[in-house]
Parts: structure tokens; sequence; C-alpha cells
């Protein structure tokens, strides 16, 4: 995608130092910044601090981590080690594990003198993948879209949540994908952006995104959305997820179980852009998913811009007053309109889920 004229992914190699180049999304909206990363503890910290975040993403940017301990000892022992390692910086997400899991599956059998140059040339494959199939979601939602553009004959408002955008993937994004299909291709749209509390990855990022690549769209807070909805303002909601469960129940943003039944009170179709690698079907239940807790300042605490341009800091809560901070809530599969994934717009279900992607099932068993 671009920023400012300039098309860029959210993860590569550099081609002159080798090191691992990213953007760092902590420093959005205000400034853009690419970030090297020079070894696995670099990595470790730069999706546990989420300055690479969102599912997809966090996965490429495991597999580049594990191919900069690589670097430095090719071992058996380390291979395990630094995977092992890499796979605690953040719990929710699949995407982690499935990625450090097959880059382990490549690399294991090759002799330690092998690996380094295969664990790049396999990190960059899975980030191509990436690319690929957020193309694809955006082929198979955009056809929704016009559908539902078609039977309104006016412009198609669309509400998202988080950041599900090119910044939590390698490029493309997956709630994302098909509103920017759909702004190319000349398709009447708006987009309706939630703050997303706390870290707010909507105003920050997907505003960002969007303002840069020139798609209409307007800011709310978080609970603005039923009003919205309940106003006939709201056509469609679609957002990402940080794990599908093999039931197809979804675990994403906290705030999602609430747009979902706030959707579903008003007869508003509720998407999920869904690519397989953030398909957990070793996993039935959305009950099952470990829900990341994360420090309470981020939700006693916002930073932004003042009007001479400092980046600050501020309390907007009283001292000594308590938070807690689930990262992520789980939206009942019963909630779902449907799943976009790469290979079509599925119901979420276990039985869709396991006709689309037998191979996947198969190797959950």
């Amino acid at each position: 995608m671009k920023v400012d004229g300039r098309v860029f992914r959210t993860i590569w190699r550099d081609a002159q130092s080798g090191n691992v180049a990213i953007i760092d999304q902590t420093k959005l909206p205000h400034a853009f910044v690419i970030a090297e990363l020079r070894g696995v503890d670099d990595a470790w910290h730069a999706i546990a601090d989420m300055q690479v975040r969102g599912a997809p993403l966090i996965g490429v940017a495991a597999a580049y981590g594990l191919v900069l301990a690589l670097r430095a000892d090719a071992s058996d022992a380390n291979l395990a080690a630094a995977a092992n390692y890499l796979a605690t910086a953040r719990p929710t997400a699949i995407n982690l594990a499935w990625a450090l899991n097959d880059m382990r599956r490549v690399l294991a059998p090759l002799p330690p003198s092998q690996r380094p140059e295969r664990a790049f040339a396999r990190a960059g494959e899975l980030a191509d993948a990436d690319v690929a199939v957020n193309d694809s979601i955006g082929t198979h939602g955009l056809a929704t879209f016009r559908e539902l553009a078609s039977r309104k004959n006016g412009r198609l408002n669309i509400l998202t949540h988080c950041n599900a955008g090119w910044l939590a993937t390698v490029d493309w994004g997956t709630a994302t994908a098909p509103i920017y299909k759909g702004h190319e291709s000349g398709l009447d749209l708006h987009v309706f952006v939630d703050e997303t509390r706390p870290r707010n990855q909507g105003a920050a990022l997907t505003a960002w995104e969007l303002a840069h690549h020139g798609v209409p769209h307007t800011l709310i807070a978080d609970n603005a959305g039923g009003h919205l909805m309940q106003q006939g303002k709201v056509d469609l909601v679609i957002v990402g997820t940080d794990r599908t469960t093999a039931s197809g129940d979804v675990c994403n943003k906290i705030g999602t179980y609430l747009k979902a039944l706030a959707a579903h009170d008003n007869g508003v179709p509720f998407y999920v852009a869904a690519p397989s690698s953030s398909i957990d079907y070793g996993t039935y239940a959305g009950t099952d998913v470990p829900i990341e807790m994360r420090g309470e300042e981020e939700v006693t605490h916002m930073t932004g811009a003042t009007a001479d341009g400092r980046i600050e800091t501020v309390r907007i809560a009283p001292e000594g007053s308590p938070a807690l901070n689930p990262a992520f809530d789980v939206t009942p599969a019963r909630l779902v309109t449907g799943l976009i994934t790469e290979r079509g717009i599925i119901a979420a279900n276990a039985d869709a889920l396991a006709r689309a992607f037998p191979e996947r099932v198969k190797a959950a068993a």
C-alpha cells in the first residue's frame, strides 16, 4: 500500500544491512519511523511492545525473528530455544505459533550451515503468501460489498473496529482489503472508524492508513457504533480476527463482541476477514482461547501530540484507581454473518470450516 505515494510493506529484509526493517507502529500517526531489527531480542520486543501488531504480521515478524536468531547460532538447540522464546511474545494470536511451527518444519531437516539463508527465504515466502491471501480476501469481500451497494443504490457505509488494515499484515490488510479494492475500482464507499480504546489503533492506525490512501472515512468514538446502526447509517461491519476457533467463534480486539451484538440487534451484516493462518483447528470453543491481559497504564493514560508538535503521555484517570485491561474478547459464531477467507466466504461453523481447509484440520488432528 502507499504512504505519500510511495509503496511500502510493513516488514522486509534490508538489502544493505541484511537486517529486518519494520514500520514502527508505536510512532504512528504522528511520525513515520522505520526501525531495524538486528537480533532475536529485537524481534521479541517488537512483537511484545506492539511495534508490529496484527495477527498476520505478528506471525511473519516471528519468522524473521527466528531468522535473526539462526544467523547468530544455527544449531538444533538454538532453533528450538529461539522458537520457544519468540512464542512467548504475545499469547492470543494463533499466527505466531503457526509461523514458528512452519519455520521449524522447513529448517529442522537441514544442516545448520544451510539454515540461515533458507530461513530468510522461507520468511520471505510467508510474507509473500500473506499478501496473496489478503489479496484474495479483498476480492471475495468486494463481491459482497458490490452486492450490498447494488441493493442500496447509494454510498456503502462500512464500520470497522481496531486495525485490520495493511499495518496489521504484510500488505493489503484483512478487513481493509475489500475496502481498498472497492475504493480503487470506483465503488462509492465510506468507512466509520472506531477509535478502539485502549491503544486507539483505529484512531492512530486505521484512520492514518485510509487518509494516506485517500479512502473516505470518519473517526468515531467506540460507543457511537450502536447509535449509528440504530439510525440506519451502517450497511455492514467488517473486522479482523486474532484467532478463529474450529467452531467459528472469533477472538478479536476488545470491543468486537459489543459491535457484533449491536449489528445483530439492528440487522446489520457482521463479517470477519479470516485468513486461514488465523484459524485454530486445535481449539474448538472461544472460551478456551487465552486472553492477553495488558498493563493498566494503557487504560489510565493516553499519548498524543500537543499543539506545538510534542508527543506527550498524560494520565486521564485518578491516581490510585486500578484498571483492568483485557486485550481481546470473543464473539460467538452465532453473531457472525460470514467469514471472508482466501477461499471464499464461508459460514462460521465447524462443518464449513472443516470443508474449507481440510488440510489444516488434518494437521491439527
